[in-house]
């Protein structure tokens, strides 16, 4: 299997870990790039040159131990239309976060019993697979934030949530025990319950 066919039938993405895992040497990479066949996205990333770049899948691969969360696991779950400013990921406490800041992510730490807590895979707008929270670890995540809650975003989530035949309410629950916030979700639930 070459480059581009590897590239092809990932949505135009390859990692120089995928193609070392299939035997090819890295310099074919650099190759590919000289020749124009492939472009760097990121270190370690390479797409063909038509392709739309999606920012969701070179952050992930940037930072591999992140997780989406908040407003851009809504956004990712198409809860909310509003497409988040700056990406937000979640990591484990102690991660070194700088490198994340610097490429303009907003970061959140969250112990490590609960960091795997509600983790889903999830499909971009360009059909590339991401790691992100479940919608009712996101809830949980967004009136468990430090500060003030953002009404105009928690309110018009919970609504898209509760009207979703797809929702958990004994999970949405349950996660909100263990995260800390089961009399906030309680209250946005019996709101619109």
């Amino acid at each position: 299997m070459t480059l581009i066919e590897i590239a092809k039938g990932q949505n135009g993405y390859v990692s120089a870990s995928q193609i070392t895992a299939e035997g090819i040497p890295r310099r074919k990479l650099a190759e590919a790039v000289d020749k124009g066949e492939l472009v760097k996205v990121e270190r370690g990333l390479y797409a063909l040159p038509e392709t739309w770049e999606d920012p969701y899948l070179a952050a992930q691969h940037r930072f591999s131990r992140g997780v989406f969360s908040d407003d851009t696991a809504l956004f990712l779950h198409g809860m909310t239309d509003r497409a988040p400013f700056s990406l937000t990921m979640t990591f484990p406490r102690g991660y070194n976060a700088t490198p994340v800041r610097k490429a303009g992510i907003i970061c959140r730490t969250c112990a490590d019993e609960v960091l795997e807590l509600g983790l889903v895979e999830l499909t971009t707008q360009h059909s590339n697979i991401v790691r992100a929270y479940d919608p009712e670890r996101t809830l949980c995540d967004l009136v468990r934030g430090k500060g003030t809650v953002d009404s105009q975003i928690v309110i018009p989530a919970t609504r898209a949530y509760v009207k979703s035949p797809k929702r958990n309410v004994e999970k949405l629950v349950e996660y909100a025990r263990r995260l800390g916030v089961e009399k906030k979700i309680r209250n946005y639930l019996e709101v619109l319950l």
